[in-house]
């Protein structure tokens, strides 16, 4: 049996490989642009579980800085696709067979930057037993809710001044953002990465992807759109202004949002922290319902 041979160093270095290295009864290999139809066509089988990666893939191709990451593949003897994986900042991986996980386990192990690893509950458990020493605890693990919106939406009052944002709404949108990443994890991006946070914000807006409710000056509402594909759409960073909390403002925006977007998805899909009874309750009375269990690892930096 041969083993993945893997620098220890540089991740990335593995996309100069041409062929697939043998593991156990299945292969991995980097993926390369012009491989996007079918790796779309596999992560559609399960959109709503695969919508980050496949929204990666639709904004910027398999091999791009811009994924924070590199694309690994998975197959079987007979070639065909057993698992797909983001490995990088943010750490994804889609698997049909069990066989697929320790590679990716693998191939993670030798990343020196990932941030936090997302899936399901039980996969990612097990992702993790293949991944992990023993002398290597997670900073910290947050269970999450899975809740997708389907059509029909109830239609509320609606709200006149809820717009796609624009380069002037910028400074506004980095500034909510960036707190809401550091009550979620603890790391606030506009001090550890403020150049390349500032410029991710910038591109969802650019991108027509951050929608907002400003007035007199104030942000009220706030919404982006991480991923766009035809089956599902991935909201995250959804927020009310604090002082108007309350008042039917967020259930009206997101009633509005609803509609607008599902004339042209499947699906719009939020994850909620289980520890937030509040916020499930909202999405829950907006017409999402829970579909599954996730999990997220925060990794201990090497930086300290």
């Amino acid at each position: 049996m041969k083993q993945a041979i893997v620098s220890p160093d540089n991740l990335r270095s593995l996309a100069t490989v041409s062929e697939a290295v043998e593991f156990q009864d299945i292969s991995f290999h980097p993926l390369t642009n012009g491989e996007e139809s079918e790796v779309l066509e596999f992560l559609a089988e399960r959109p709503i579980h695969t919508m980050i990666m496949a929204g990666h893939i639709r904004d910027n191709g398999l091999d791009s800085s811009l994924n924070r990451g590199c694309f690994y593949a998975c197959r079987n003897r007979e070639g065909r696709l057993e698992g797909v994986a983001l490995i990088g900042h943010f750490t994804l991986i889609e698997t049909r067979s069990e066989a697929a996980l320790p590679v990716f386990a693998r191939l993670a192990q030798s990343c020196r930057n990932i941030h936090l690893m997302m899936g399901e509950h039980d996969k990612i458990q097990r992702f993790w037993g293949h991944y992990a020493t023993d002398d290597q605890p997670p900073r910290s693990v947050c269970r999450e809710l899975l809740f997708e919106q389907r059509w029909p939406v109830e239609a509320l009052q609606s709200v006149p001044d809820l717009r796609l944002a624009t380069p002037a709404d910028l400074e506004q949108v980095l500034l909510v953002q960036g707190q809401m990443a550091f009550a979620e994890s603890g790391i606030n991006p506009l001090e550890v990465d403020p150049k390349g946070f500032r410029r991710r914000c910038a591109r969802r807006v650019e991108q027509q992807r951050v929608w907002v409710w400003v007035e007199n000056g104030q942000l009220i509402f706030k919404a982006d759109l991480i991923s766009d594909t035809p089956q599902a759409i991935y909201l995250e960073g959804i927020y009310v202004d604090p002082r108007e909390r309350g008042n039917g403002i967020g259930s009206r925006c997101m009633s509005q949002l609803g509609q607008t977007l599902l004339a042209r998805t499947d699906s719009l899909c939020v994850f909620v922290n289980e520890q937030s009874p509040r916020a499930r309750s909202f999405f829950e009375r907006t017409g999402f319902k829970l579909r599954s269990h996730y999990d997220t690892i925060f990794l201990q930096q090497e930086n300290g």
